[in-house]
């Protein structure tokens, strides 16, 4: 009966399964048969496709005993495999002659994962082996267990489930080796309590030393680099701000200094937040504003683009100040207000807003991320295709009267800036997607180094040479 309730092909109709306990207590249930199985002189081995039971007696002279399991746990004829050892030093304690049961459970882990996250997605979890469960005496107090990976792309953890809260205790076991295929770890054992045994799919980010100095040096030369940009501006605004383009240009810029700095304040106060007892509401507060930053920094880079096809493509189609700025604004605030608001109020009811380890937007569950890197890398996009009319138009500018001619040649001196800049940015968040699907600390310590150096490069290159540059210009027109 279990082997066909736990049969591969029918793990979809899990999902329609109300009680969200089913798969566990089918655990506890198998656990419970496995105790009361009667084991003679004789070992016990009786396998079926998805369940499969070892037994045998042991004592204090046994000397270090393995139960090795292979099963199929999907309709391919691929193989998963699975070992329960015990340990000598646990042996030595037994009183007397006492009987081991051992269950493998290939197919056990995505219907829990389907049972477990049934209306709370934020409760979900990947199992990554088969489940191994074991009836053993008292006084074994540990286990050791060696697990296949069905995913050999992830890091895992080891975890051993808890029968009294039904779910997975990490804290139960402790990982002792990991190589690309394989896991091995060293469980409690707790009759009762922790009997069943499997890995996990690690959801927590790289944490090493060097991603820590990087950020931190980063966030202080971004936050020193921008203040400096916005005191340059303040000094030198009149100067460079004669004409209209120039006007609005400075103030995409400022806002788009403002934005970054903003968001890299509102980074420290959410890794404080997240390095705090777990506050959900001011979490969600946190990633809220980091992400309408953010986004602001972005959508202020296109209107900068689209102010930048204007000056070129509509050189006898003034519009006035006023209108230029309120669709500035409406592109730098609006948009990313809509996309923010939007996001959190359609994953936060289920709680799927936030990831489990940080207070960023989720991926695994909702994929609530997208709402930043789908319209980051469209304006990326935009600013590339600008990029390349700045380059078509500045060979063949035509000239007409000095104001215009003035505000083409800024408009050029801008593009030359997004030249730099936009790659860079593109670099970045590129690799930024690139660590959601491959967990090395290699591509954090790329990811790190960039988005921590781009900030002083864009405050530096764009911000505070452009407007010194220019307002030395005017000095020496005027001169």
């Amino acid at each position: 009966m279990a082997n066909h309730i736990l049969d591969g092909t029918v793990l979809p109709n899990w999902a329609f399964v109300s009680d969200k306990n089913a798969s566990s207590v089918l655990l506890e249930s198998v656990i419970s048969f496995a105790g009361k199985l009667r084991i003679g002189s004789s070992p016990l081995d009786v396998s079926d496709r998805f369940i499969a039971t070892k037994g045998a007696r042991i004592n204090k002279n046994t000397p270090e005993k393995s139960f090795t399991f292979s099963m199929g746990f999907n309709n391919s004829k691929s193989r998963l495999n699975g070992t329960v050892s015990l340990l000598r030093e646990g042996l030595q304690q037994l009183p007397d002659d006492s009987p081991v049961t051992i269950v493998a459970l290939p197919t056990l882990g995505p219907i829990i994962e389907k049972t477990l996250s049934k209306g709370d997605p934020s409760k979900g979890v990947t199992v990554n082996g088969m489940v191994l469960s074991v009836a053993l005496p008292k006084a074994l107090e540990k286990v050791s267990l060696a697990f296949e990976k069905m995913n050999k792309t992830v890091s895992t953890l080891c975890a051993a489930w808890h029968s009294a809260l039904r779910r997975w205790d990490e804290t139960a076991c402790e990982l002792e080796k990991e190589s690309s295929a394989t896991v091995t770890c060293r469980c409690q054992h707790r009759p009762a309590l922790f009997q069943s045994f499997s890995i996990l799919v690690s959801s927590a980010g790289v944490k090493h030393p060097a991603l820590h100095v990087i950020t931190c040096v980063g966030l202080v030369v971004s936050i020193c680099s921008l203040v400096l940009c916005l005191a340059i501006e303040a000094a030198v605004w009149r100067p460079v701000t004669q004409t209209q383009i120039s006007y609005v240009r400075h103030v995409c810029l400022v806002n788009i200094a403002a934005s970054l700095l903003v968001a890299d304040i509102l980074f420290i106060v959410a890794a404080f937040v997240n390095g705090t007892p777990r506050n959900h509401s001011g979490c969600v507060a946190a990633t809220f504003f980091v992400h309408f930053s953010y986004l602001a920094l972005f959508f202020w880079m296109l209107a900068l683009g689209f102010l930048i096809l204007y000056g070129l493509l509509f050189i006898f189609w003034h519009l006035r100040k006023s209108t230029l700025l309120a669709a500035a604004f409406g592109i730098g605030y609006g948009c990313p207000t809509v996309i923010a608001l939007l996001t959190v109020m359609i994953t936060e009811p289920r709680k799927g807003y936030l990831r489990d380890d940080a207070c960023w937007l989720n991926w695994s569950e909702t994929k609530a991320l997208l709402a930043f890197v789908i319209p980051a890398f469209l304006i990326i996009g935009v600013n590339l295709a600008v990029v390349l009319v700045v380059i078509v138009k500045s060979g063949r500018s035509s000239v007409g009267d000095r104001s215009k001619t003035q505000d083409l040649v800024t408009v050029i001196r801008v593009g030359k800036n997004l030249v730099l800049l936009t790659p860079l940015l593109g670099l970045t968040w590129g690799f930024g997607l690139a660590i959601v699907h491959d967990a090395s600390l290699a591509f954090h310590v790329v990811f790190s180094l960039l988005n921590a150096f781009q900030r002083c490069f864009g405050s530096r290159a764009w911000c505070d040479l452009e407007a010194a540059m220019m307002y030395i210009g005017e000095r020496r027109t005027e001169e």
